[in-house]
């Protein structure tokens, strides 16, 4: 797993995957963007970084 903190945070995975959060300088939101071999994936991957982040704000 490789980490790229320019610009936000991008994660990419082993298989090539990758996933980049990024605060708006517009809105008060995080935007999460995925790429993978299939739709189905970068959605997975997308939802279960937002799950995540759910978890660690009501957590505080």
């Amino acid at each position: 797993m490789e980490q790229n903190k320019i610009d936000g945070l991008k994660i990419t995975f082993e298989s090539g995957d990758w996933v980049h959060l990024r605060k708006s300088n517009t809105e008060p939101i995080i935007r999460i963007y995925a790429e993978s071999n299939t739709i189905q994936t970068a959605d997975t991957i997308a939802n279960k970084v937002k799950q995540d982040l759910i978890l660690l704000i009501n957590e505080n």
